[in-house]
């Protein structure tokens, strides 16, 4: 599976995770089945943190960033 071209992948069917955080909560605020099991309060809820989460990670600067541009700063 590893060595197929995203093509292939997509015509075997293989799908594939999320590339971000914000991801899974865009798809999560979109659909009505989780909308109907976690409730219309619970609901609200999920997709706030699922924001929040975005947001923190987002900013946070991480080791990698520090060491390769901190220096050229």
């Amino acid at each position: 599976m590893f060595e197929m071209t995203g093509q292939e992948r997509q015509e075997e069917g293989i799908g594939t995770l999320p590339g971000s955080l914000y991801e899974p909560t865009e798809l999560a605020e979109n659909s009505e089945l989780v909308r109907k099991a976690l409730g219309e309060h619970v609901f609200n809820i999920f997709i706030k943190n699922g924001e929040a989460e975005w947001d923190r990670y987002r900013i946070h600067v991480t080791d990698y960033e520090l060491a390769k541009y901190l220096p050229i700063l």
